[in-house]
């Protein structure tokens, strides 16, 4: 799996910031909602007042057709909080949609999803997949699948300092193991203050007893 680095991550997205579905690969770089949950999200899995959104279901690709089921697991069933900003983003997005619901007028299909065609029908799964796919290919950075976000947003969590815990129940994992094994790798940054937050107490120590351990 392929992760960004904060500045990475912070550069694509801000290049694709215009793109009408930006609200969708926001939740997947910072809160790593599944490509079929992304899919599946309706408005009345949000609730923006209390900054937070609900994966109830997810679409998936079964047998040559799409199908709306139940979460990967009984812990894929959660709650996740949102950041301020993705509020906004969110928001913003609704008030898109309803500018294109107004244009469409009996042509608009009222599916009450998130992340709909211009006519409202629910997305395609493997339409969330190639859209990424190219919006990449158009930044001019290093390859990176849409799976790979989620990956990255269990990543920059720890970096951010934020418990396991709260990271296994952000990605709707039954087993912190598979959080910890699987999904969280170690930034260079991250990897390098931990080797000066190391460091120092013994620095620290030498200092006060008036040395030095350089060689």
């Amino acid at each position: 799996m392929a992760v960004r680095t904060e500045q990475q991550l912070a550069t694509f997205l801000t290049g694709i910031a215009q793109d009408r579905l930006y609200a969708a690969w926001r939740l997947a770089a910072l809160r790593g909602l599944r490509r079929g949950e992304l899919a599946g999200l309706r408005w009345t899995d949000v609730d923006l007042q209390a900054a937070e959104l609900t994966v109830a279901q997810q679409r998936v690709h079964a047998d040559g057709q799409v199908v709306t089921g139940p979460p990967k697991s009984a812990a894929g069933c959660r709650g996740v909080a949102l950041d301020a900003e993705t509020v906004r983003v969110l928001t913003r997005h609704r008030e898109r949609q309803e500018e294109l619901s107004a244009a469409a007028g009996t042509r608009w299909l009222d599916s009450e999803y998130v992340f709909t065609t211009a006519d409202g029908t629910p997305l395609r799964p493997d339409y969330l997949t190639g859209r990424f796919r190219r919006l990449v290919t158009a930044s001019g950075q290093p390859p990176i699948r849409l799976h790979d976000l989620r990956h990255g947003a269990a990543t920059l969590a720890p970096a951010a300092r934020t418990d396991l815990k709260v990271v296994q129940a952000m990605l709707g994992h039954a087993s912190i193991v598979l959080t910890a094994d699987t999904y969280v790798s170690v930034l260079p940054e991250v990897a390098h203050q931990a080797a000066q937050e190391t460091a120092r107490p013994v620095l620290t120590a030498a200092s006060a007893l008036g040395r030095q351990l350089s060689g």
